[in-house]
């Protein structure tokens, strides 16, 4: 029998760092200040306090500010806009999911808080 590692894993990370670098690099061109860049992109886990009000409301809440689409449409909201401040908070969101991708971090399920699309619990 011949191993095949499992390389959807390694993809979904790469992708993660990917998405993480390319926002880093956005944040930079548009004037971000890199003394909060660490603060901004933990921010959208304070979004965990949705768990308080039980499992079903905590992983709606919490998968709200991370996926790909809220980031990525605060950034066309913000080029449609022109509004600089609009474009740094979707970079952030967008920032966040890579980051979270990277280190294996994916939606909840509503059954449990380590329970997500990438691994359940």
């Amino acid at each position: 029998m011949t191993f095949i590692p499992d390389t959807v894993r390694f993809w979904l990370h790469a992708e993660g760092a990917a998405a993480l670098v390319a926002a880093g690099i956005l944040y930079d061109r548009l004037g971000g200040n890199w003394l909060l860049a660490i603060p901004l992109l933990l921010l959208p886990d304070l979004s965990m306090v949705g768990y308080l009000g039980g499992l079903r409301l905590g992983s709606l809440i919490y998968n709200l500010f991370h996926n790909w689409v809220i980031g990525l449409a605060v950034l066309g909201l913000g080029v449609w806009l022109g509004n600089n401040a609009v474009l740094v908070t979707g970079t952030v969101l967008f920032g966040h999911v890579g980051m979270d991708r990277l280190v294996g971090y994916g939606l909840k399920h509503p059954s449990g808080f380590k329970d997500t699309h990438l691994q359940r619990a």
